[in-house]
């Protein structure tokens, strides 16, 4: 073989292995080619989880009971947030439906909507085949609100949240401004903001020392029981709890062991010796 040759093929071999790199780069593209594959697997058990398969072999997300409340959901929050708006008369489902842009469910939807969901739910009404929001109370202005305060305050039934207020009243915000100091805001620990009726007739000044008498009795360590005991020593009554109380269970009485022997009255005793027995026949004449 010629010898030019011989040296032109060796140089060859040795850039070949001096430069691995296209291996490498082949590698890195399969690599990268299985990453690309990889979501569409994802995508594909996603969309099987969230809809049902149909006969074709396409997936309905509209038929999966996830999307049926939402629906739902969406209606009763629309509900909710025309009533706050003064919406409040009633509207039927064909008209929520409308303004809720829910037009395209199926007729089996509606049917659970109609017969199941909106029935049985805590916050919608059911009025002659009507349908409106139903809050915890239902107040129709200010003047409402108010009485509703002064009614939980003479029974000692505490203050009403204000999510509660918001929901049940149009236009909360406007009424509660309006209210002014005849009513007050308390935040409880959890940041949710109770109101209470401010009764001006309570309003009393107290005299400084005995401000500091009650401030300086130490009640930390104690608990209720103790506090009611200490009361009742001193003559005072504690307010009684307002809550359920608990029922105590029945105690069966016990059967008493053995049958009682029946004692029977005896009657004409003074005639003894005088009558005669005949459960044997008449008797014999002596």
């Amino acid at each position: 073989m010629d010898p030019a040759l011989l040296r032109e093929r060796e140089l060859f071999k040795k850039r070949a292995l001096s430069t691995p790199a296209v291996e490498k780069r082949q590698a890195s593209s399969d690599s990268g080619s299985h990453k690309k594959k990889k979501p569409k697997v994802d995508k594909e058990s996603s969309s099987g989880s969230k809809g049902v398969e149909s006969s074709n072999g396409n997936f309905n997300i509209k038929t999966s009971s996830g999307y049926k409340f939402g629906c739902l959901a969406k209606i009763v929050n629309y509900m909710k947030t025309r009533h706050q708006n003064g919406d409040t008369h009633f509207l039927t489902l064909e008209e929520i439906l409308d303004e809720t842009k829910l037009l395209d469910i199926s007729m089996k939807q509606k049917q659970w909507l109609m017969t199941e969901a909106l029935v049985s739910n805590p916050k919608i009404e059911v009025r002659d085949g009507t349908y409106g929001f139903k809050p915890k109370y239902n107040l129709k202005d200010k003047k409402a609100l108010l009485r509703l305060l002064d009614k939980h305050d003479q029974l000692g039934l505490g203050g009403v949240l204000l999510d509660d207020v918001e929901e049940g009243l149009p236009n909360s915000a406007k009424a509660i401004k309006a209210l002014g100091d005849q009513i007050i805001f308390v935040t409880r620990p959890d940041k949710k903001k109770i109101l209470f009726y401010n009764d001006k007739h309570c309003q009393f000044a107290v005299d400084e020392e005995f401000q500091k008498l009650w401030r300086g009795v130490p009640v930390d360590s104690m608990d209720e029981e103790k506090i009611d005991e200490y009361l009742k020593k001193q003559g005072i009554s504690s307010m009684q709890e307002t809550g359920p109380k608990k029922v105590l269970p029945v105690q069966k009485r016990k059967k008493q062991g053995g049958q009682r022997k029946r004692h029977f009255k005896t009657h004409n005793n003074h005639l003894a010796g005088v009558l005669e027995d005949y459960s044997d026949g008449v008797p014999v004449k002596k």
